[in-house]
């Protein structure tokens, strides 16, 4: 019996959220690693993490932290990626980033494993992670469109401030005490994220762009609102989508039960219905609050709730990972 490779690993944006949260997805999930790399900006360069039991530092991002790595976690934001992730390929290793640097880039993969893991192959040694609340979209829509054929989706969202990053949970925390530093508290209140010159949000481009892309969908009619809130734990999407061919909602249910890694809690008579807290910490996409649109033909809503920091990014990451690993499109050096 063969010996199982291992690979060297690195995290680059390690001391941020997702970073951190990659770090214990990585343990969790027992990736065959060789060596452990940790790297971010110089302001976070000599802090310690810990991984199996076994402090790290990290390291300052340079043009030579690549030379070995075999896959590389980004989560340092779009320009970090956009200088270091070519650098990174250039060195034969391969890169999932988490940023949005490289998601409507026409020769990188943007991927959901459990929705499309073909797309993997022939990467160009750069791999886009979708946006959070576009991943648990994916899921359920994937299922959806296979069985009945997705005419149009109608989705908002109801966002965790944990994915505006620590300087977000901090904003939270600081206003819940008082402590407010601009005229958009995000305490006892809703936000938007930032307008772009269509009246849209980046996030709401984001999502109708990756949307179609992930799923092969270039003309979906797909119409999106999205809105922070001050909760922590995960993101919600209430979501209403037409089909081409009807459908029951027993048979709707049965078809997201088993999906893979989706779990179902639906049963209203009991008030069963997934919330943020009940996501927080897991990995899967929960669906619930099932029902027929009786305002429109082959219509329907649902309720879709994932922890943004695990399924929206980090477990989305490590599972791309595993994903080009069992597809043999890495090399360990």
């Amino acid at each position: 019996m063969s010996e199982m490779k291992e690979y060297n690993i690195a995290i680059v944006g390690a001391s941020g959220l997702v970073g951190r949260k990659m770090l214990t997805v990585l343990h969790e999930r027992h990736l065959p690693i060789k060596e452990l790399s940790l790297f971010a900006s110089a302001r976070s360069a000599g802090q310690k993490l810990v991984y199996n039991g076994k402090e790290i530092t990290i390291q300052e991002l340079t043009e030579d932290s690549f030379d070995g790595i075999d896959i590389a976690l980004f989560s340092a934001g779009g320009d970090t990626s956009k200088k270091y992730a070519p650098i990174a390929a250039a060195a034969g290793c391969t890169v999932i980033d988490n940023s949005s640097a490289w998601r409507m880039d026409d020769n990188t993969p943007l991927v959901v494993p459990e929705v499309n893991p073909e797309a993997l192959k022939g990467h160009k040694g750069i791999i886009a992670n979708p946006n959070c609340s576009t991943i648990q979209l994916m899921l359920p829509l994937k299922a959806i469109h296979e069985n009945y054929g997705l005419k149009r989706v109608i989705c908002s969202t109801y966002q965790s401030i944990t994915g505006a990053g620590q300087k977000g949970l901090d904003k939270l925390e600081n206003e819940l005490v008082g402590n407010y530093s601009d005229e958009k508290p995000i305490a006892f209140n809703t936000l938007f994220h930032p307008f772009e010159s269509n009246g849209f949000t980046n996030e709401e481009n984001k999502m109708i762009k990756e949307s179609r892309k992930i799923l092969g969908l270039p003309e979906l009619n797909i119409a999106v609102t999205c809105v922070r809130l001050p909760i922590v734990g995960g993101h919600a999407e209430s979501v209403n989508f037409e089909t081409e061919r009807d459908f029951s909602i027993d048979h709707l249910r049965n078809i997201l039960m088993t999906a893979k890694n989706m779990v179902v809690l639906d049963n209203w008579k009991e008030g069963d219905y997934p919330t943020p807290q009940e996501a927080n910490d897991k990995d899967p996409v929960f669906v619930g609050r099932l029902r027929k649109d009786p305002s429109a033909p082959n219509s329907a809503y649902m309720w879709v709730v994932a922890d943004n920091l695990r399924k929206g990014a980090a477990t989305n990451a490590v599972q791309i990972a595993e994903k080009l690993i069992e597809m043999g499109l890495v090399k360990a050096k």
